[in-house]
């Protein structure tokens, strides 16, 4: 359990489970999917999409190839995009989340990409993602990003979940997972990761220093995303991720929970 100082954790697992649990959010994002198609979100964000130039995108996956897993499904949807996208993935194997990051990044560096993007391999994402998320996060100036959460969808962090009539929202906080990107302004500064096993924490570390360096991090909402196949933190003991945390914050800045469970801007159109 966490002890009362570790003011890194979320307080919730997020996990959405049970008959009553699993309707509300069925309902939830049934409405939220409503109220989008009402507007033409969809359509017309697509449209708009098209405007930003071709972009140089490098997609790192980790894959666990012992259970099943949407990763093929994941890199079909990337790969259909109009940007240029790289897709490099490697197995888990007995290797960390960010242990194997780096490993792909030893092998594809991302000098000369304007993007990176982290995916999870038991991630649903929806149709046209990266052509409108990529359009978003570079109409708001953002230097990291993440896609909403449906309400079906595990998230530990409420602050990730969608908001209903919003196309995306400023925060002080990007999450570790299940997707997360990077502008090419912030390699030379986030990038190598630090070598973390579980990487509980980093993101909060980001927050400070993307607050020091003055730049702009947010939550997507126009491009909502499952997460959910497998149970959160099923493959790795909860108590090594939070000992591995305190040790990390204990000589670096971050943002508390509390700090980053906070929404600055919710930007309910993209013109």
């Amino acid at each position: 359990m966490p002890a009362p100082h570790d003011d890194f954790v979320s307080g919730t697992s997020g996990e959405v489970s049970g008959i009553r649990a699993t309707t509300r959010a069925v309902i939830a994002d049934g409405l939220d999917e409503a109220a989008s198609a009402i507007k033409l979100h969809p359509w017309r964000l697509r449209r708009s999409a098209r405007s930003l130039p071709r972009r140089s995108v490098l997609v790192l996956a980790i894959e666990r190839t012992d259970v099943p897993n949407l990763l093929a499904q994941a890199k079909a949807e990337l790969t259909s995009s109009r940007h240029d996208v790289d897709f490099a993935a490697t197995a888990a194997g007995t290797r960390g989340k960010f242990e194997n990051l780096n490993a792909l990044l030893e092998q594809r560096p991302p000098d000369g990409y304007d993007w990176l993007l982290a995916v999870d391999d038991d991630v649903a994402l929806p149709g046209g993602f990266l052509d409108t998320f990529l359009f978003l996060a570079e109409r708001f100036d953002l230097q990291l990003a993440q896609p909403a959460h449906r309400h079906r969808s595990h998230a530990a962090w409420t602050l990730t979940r969608r908001w209903r009539g919003a196309v995306a929202r400023e925060t002080p906080f990007v999450e570790i997972g299940p997707v997360f990107a990077f502008h090419a302004s912030t390699f030379e500064t986030l990038l190598p990761f630090p070598p973390l096993r579980f990487g509980w924490g980093l993101d909060l570390h980001w927050s400070a220093v993307a607050r020091e360096r003055g730049w702009r991090s947010g939550v997507l909402d126009a491009t909502p995303i499952r997460h959910g196949l497998r149970r959160i933190a099923s493959s790795y003991d909860r108590e090594a991720a939070l000992s591995e945390a305190r040790t990390f914050l204990a000589t670096r800045p971050y943002t508390t929970a509390g700090g980053a469970q906070r929404t600055l801007i919710t930007h309910r159109s993209w013109r």
